[in-house]
Order: C-alpha cells, then structure tokens, then sequence
C-alpha cells in the first residue's frame, strides 16, 4: 500500500527552485536538498527521482512561471513599443527586487549547465524561441503600423532584444543600478 505524502509537492518543487537557483546545479549538494527541503532524502528521490530530474522539474517550473509573466504583458499591450516597454519594466523590476543577485534562473542554468547537458540546453533553447516569438510578434504588429521601421528584420531585432535582455540578466548578477538598466532599455527602444 503507498504512502500518503507528508509535504506539498509543489512547495518543495518550489524550495528545490529557489536553491540551486542560488547555489547552482553543481553546487547544491544532495545534502542540502534534504535539508533545504524538509522531507528525507527517500522521499525526495520517491517523488522526484534523481538530483538532475528535481533540477529539471524545477527549472521547468521556473520557465512556466516566467512565460506566462511574459505572455500576459504581450497579451495585454496595446500597442508593440508599449509591449516591449512592459517587458523591460517587468524584467527591470524583477532584477532589483532580488536583494540576493541571483539573475536568472534559465541564464544561470545556460551558462552553468548546457554546454554539456543536452537536456538543458533544449529547454533553454525551447525558451529562448518562444521569447522571440513574443518579441517578434510584437514587433511585426509595430511595423505594419509603421510604429516600428522595417529597416530591420522582426526577426533580427527580436533576437536583439532578447540578448539584450540576457545581458542585463547577467549584469544584474553583480550589480542593480536602476539607471544603467533604463539607460539600456531607452537605447534598446530606439
């Protein structure tokens, strides 16, 4: 007969998340998921297998909460600069509201884990064209207005913005100057 579970999953998938977001794949220790957790380390390997699926779930998660932030600003824009606005604004708010300097989860995964982990880095390229999407929505509903010149691809400029959103990303690992990232964001708009 299975045991009934004595912990919420989604909170724990939730306290997994905010670890090795923190600490990062290699330096989350199996040790401090069981601590950091507050359930045994059966019940963490019953519910979520193996450290690399509870990293996975955890960044799936990640990236769900994330999409659907970005896909409700697209949703609710009324026109493609103020979209794309909004998102920076969101992104802005987001980097200097994190005291700790932990970034982006899905940036600090790229960069720690997938140039050597397959499934990692599908995920994050998955992400980052669906980002795109957004962004090149947008922006081709701008240039058919004329809001936007089409002396630029949608396409191009969608993965400008998108790298430039990384970049700040990164840049918010180490400091959080509200200026330096509107000054970013009103050279980027132009």
């Amino acid at each position: 007969m299975a045991r009934t579970k004595d912990f919420d999953e989604d909170e724990v998938l939730q306290k997994a998340m905010n670890l090795f977001w923190h600490k990062g794949y290699n330096g989350t220790s199996m040790q401090d998921l069981v601590d950091g957790l507050g359930i045994s380390r059966s019940s963490m390997y019953d519910t979520f297998g193996d450290k690399h699926t509870l990293f996975i779930r955890a960044l799936e998660n990640y990236k769900k909460i994330a999409t659907n932030e970005m896909k409700t600003l697209v949703d609710n824009a009324s026109s493609a600069k103020e979209t794309i606005r909004r998102m920076f604004e969101y992104i802005i708010a987001e980097l200097l509201s994190d005291k700790q300097h932990k970034g982006c989860f899905l940036v600090n995964a790229g960069v720690e884990m997938a140039p050597h982990d397959a499934e990692v880095n599908k995920m994050l390229c998955e992400n980052d064209r669906q980002l795109e999407h957004y962004f090149n929505e947008a922006i081709k509903k701008g240039q058919n207005s004329g809001e936007i010149s089409n002396e630029q691809s949608s396409h191009a400029l969608a993965q400008f913005i998108l790298n430039t959103i990384k970049g700040m990303r990164v840049t918010a690992k180490s400091a959080a100057d509200k200026k330096v990232f509107k000054d970013i964001v009103e050279v980027t708009m132009k």
